[in-house]
């Protein structure tokens, strides 16, 4: 549970606190019996404790299907993500992963930790994958079942084909960036939408719509993530766009050199690297939190897109499914912005928000509470000489139009103690749940 400290600070984050634990433990003895279903519920919990808990809140059947989908792709991101596998063994693998996924005995060893464990028996993945289809009754069962694997295969095979064509790519230009997250969470929510769709719960939502649902996500974990990636080993990488970065960085020489003939990390020009690892120092505070205000302020674009497709959904376990990772993101964003933090450690919200957000979140209205309380938030953070101050804020009117216009604000709690108007970062906790 959080620190006594940060209880006592917010009390009443206690109860939804102790409400969040239970639920964590009660998810954690839901395991399927046979040994390769309790394989991918086990690791669903060790690769995402969060995402194993919102997907508790799906049915059987679906839930089945997606949480295939996220060790999949889990699974396709842990190859991609490994910068120490050379770039023509790499990109083989992900363009063909899609055709792994029917071979219950392939695995390759890469990656660290649980995700190591993950790929090393991945042959455990591919046999739940299989079985999608059997020992079910309902009518529409067999067509259920036949799509869901298809809409894995499709997304599996469009994201492996989109991520080796970043492999040695530059993200040069904002085309660039959404690009790239269209291909690793972009499709993501495509996928879902189509899973959604293939249970008969949901109308099959517009691609646009899905898109901007993974953007979102996508997007704020770059940001969140500066840091750690620009540390990774062995290997430094990096996701933000030179078009946004390089209006902030003096030394521009610094982006111009290329070694010829070298394999890059995912994202970035070997020169890229030591541009963006200076955003870190101190004597660049300034310029580093006018970027990352600037990258915030992009991310906020895709808001409206993701109120109209959390507004569309009908079925209350899906709708809490999407709803709580997208409010997590918004709020993450408010914490982020104008956040040196961000370039010193790992930036996330204290486990007694998280806690208040997934027992709160039922309804559009919680929702739509939710995105103009961190709206205002951030709103509240903006200084009139930020060099995008106009363009934030008009961002951030904007959601809080679309917010009061749907007349629900009056029917939730708030989730942001309006007395206090700048976030404590002393608050941010180092792990989610």
């Amino acid at each position: 549970m959080g620190s006594l400290g940060a209880v006592l600070k917010h009390p009443d984050d206690f109860y939804p606190l102790l409400k969040l634990k239970m639920a964590v433990r009660h998810a954690e003895k839901q395991i399927p019996p046979q040994p390769h279903w309790a394989f991918c519920y086990t690791m669903l919990h060790k690769v995402s404790r969060s995402f194993a808990l919102v997907i508790q809140q799906l049915g059987p059947e679906l839930r089945n299907a997606v949480c295939i989908f996220y060790l999949v792709l889990r699974a396709l991101d842990t190859v991609e993500d490994d910068t120490s596998i050379p770039t023509d063994v790499k990109v083989p693998i992900l363009i063909a992963f899609h055709r792994h996924i029917y071979d219950p005995h392939w695995h390759f060893s890469c990656g660290t930790k649980y995700y190591k464990v993950l790929m090393d028996q991945f042959h455990d993945v591919s046999t739940a994958f299989l079985e999608l289809g059997k020992g079910y009754s309902y009518s529409h069962s067999y067509f259920a079942w036949s799509s869901y694997q298809e809409a894995i295969e499709d997304i599996t095979k469009r994201m492996g084909a989109g991520m080796a064509k970043f492999i040695c790519k530059e993200v040069e230009t904002v085309d660039d960036y959404d690009e790239y997250c269209h291909y690793v969470a972009g499709l993501v929510g495509l996928g879902l939408s189509k899973l959604f769709h293939a249970s008969g719960l949901e109308d099959l939502a517009s691609d646009s719509l899905s898109n901007s649902m993974g953007l979102l996500l996508q997007k704020t974990n770059i940001i969140r993530d500066y840091l750690e990636d620009v540390n990774e080993i062995p290997k430094s990488r990096m996701f933000w766009p030179r078009e946004i970065w390089a209006k902030y960085v003096n030394k521009l020489e610094k982006c111009d050199g290329h070694i010829s003939g070298s394999p890059n990390p995912i994202g970035f020009l070997p020169s890229t690297c030591s541009a963006l690892q200076d955003l870190k120092y101190e004597e660049n505070s300034v310029k580093a939190v006018q970027c990352l205000n600037d990258m915030v302020t992009n991310a906020l674009m895709h808001v409206d897109d993701s109120l109209k497709y959390m507004s569309a959904l009908r079925d209350p376990a899906i709708f809490r499914f999407c709803a709580i990772p997208q409010i997590m993101a918004i709020g993450t964003l408010a914490i982020c912005y104008d956040n040196i933090e961000v370039f010193r450690g790992v930036v996330k919200m204290r486990r007694g928000l998280t806690a208040k957000i997934i027992d709160r979140t039922k309804t559009m209205a919680d929702v739509y509470g939710a995105f103009f309380d961190f709206s205002c938030m951030l709103k509240s953070k903006v200084n009139k000489n930020d060099p995008n101050a106009t363009k934030t804020l008009n961002r951030l009117e904007a959601i809080q139009k679309t917010c009061r216009e749907s007349g629900l604000l009056n029917k939730r709690k708030p989730f942001v103690v309006r007395s206090e108007p700048k976030y404590n970062p002393t608050v941010v906790s180092p792990s989610l749940i």
